[in-house]
């Protein structure tokens, strides 16, 4: 018999991922009051949404619902703690080292180190005795996303697929998502080692934003890459993206870094928290 979970990841191959995506993307950025005030307060009651450490929180206040959703939180909502931060609020999925080229999705469930980072070898060579971890961003979460190290911005690719949810019940269930969904993968040069910033799309993320260059998805067809000759480099803690609407950051970083023994996978974390100690220069 099939359980819940993996009729709800069924349920979602022959669905137009990108078109409902999209549809939901154009009532996010309605400026429609009446639209949008329903949108935001029906949110704020249904997940439960803490604006108390909102920069702004009159809901009320935001000129659409993306507005809302990508909203800045107080200067001292999010202190930062010693060492590896955590790029961003929400549940610490899996974590571990890269082991035979591979990353560990879910129980009996892994997905290739090259295929999430474009298919590109030599792109993923430097993180295959590395480590990583998946942080997973629910609705009710924070959705900008921040540096874990100081790091200077190396390339952009652009990476099409689909749009699957990324919650744990399809990530139980449907193989290599984070490896076929829509993605950025930025990659950055630390004096700690490289590191691998992939924000995943996911089914009703209408776009994924850098600080560097705005909105980036959607784009469609093939992988895209975009090298930067002048450098810019992103501070320990700044941020470096956002999400409209939700999903999941995989980070990857170079075998002279690992993340620490902190928290029990599944434990919710928040963007700032310290997730391992950053050894001296590579």
């Amino acid at each position: 018999m099939v359980d819940r979970q993996e009729l709800f990841a069924r349920i979602q191959y022959p669905l137009p991922h990108h078109a409902i995506s999209r549809l939901i993307g154009r009532i996010a950025d309605s400026r429609i009051p009446w639209v949008k005030d329903l949108f935001i307060r029906r949110f704020i009651d249904t997940y439960g949404v803490d604006m108390s450490q909102a920069l702004q929180p009159d809901p009320s206040a935001y000129a659409c619902f993306n507005d809302f959703f990508t909203r800045a939180l107080k200067p001292d909502a999010r202190p930062l703690g010693e060492g590896l931060l955590s790029p961003a609020d929400g549940v610490l999925s899996r974590y571990g080292r890269i082991e035979h080229g591979t990353l560990i999705q879910a129980k009996g469930q892994t997905y290739s180190l090259c295929a999430l980072l474009g298919g590109d070898v030599a792109r993923a060579a430097p993180f295959r005795q590395g480590s990583f971890a998946t942080v997973y961003l629910s609705p009710k979460d924070y959705h900008r996303v921040h540096m874990p190290m100081t790091g200077t911005l190396r390339e952009m690719t652009y990476v099409p697929g689909r749009l699957f949810s990324v919650n744990s019940a399809t990530a139980n269930h449907v193989p290599g998502l984070f490896a076929r969904n829509e993605r950025l993968v930025c990659l950055f040069d630390t004096e700690h080692g490289p590191l691998a910033m992939v924000l995943v799309g996911a089914m009703i993320v209408a776009a994924i934003e850098t600080t560097w260059a705005g909105q980036v998805t959607p784009l469609s067809g093939r992988v895209q890459t975009t090298r930067f000759d002048e450098p810019i480099v992103i501070e320990r803690g700044q941020e470096m993206g956002r999400f409209k609407l939700g999903s999941t950051v995989v980070m990857c970083l170079g075998r002279e870094t690992a993340f620490g023994d902190f928290d029990p996978e599944g434990s919710p974390i928040s963007m700032g928290q310290t997730m391992g100690a950053l050894p001296g220069p590579a």
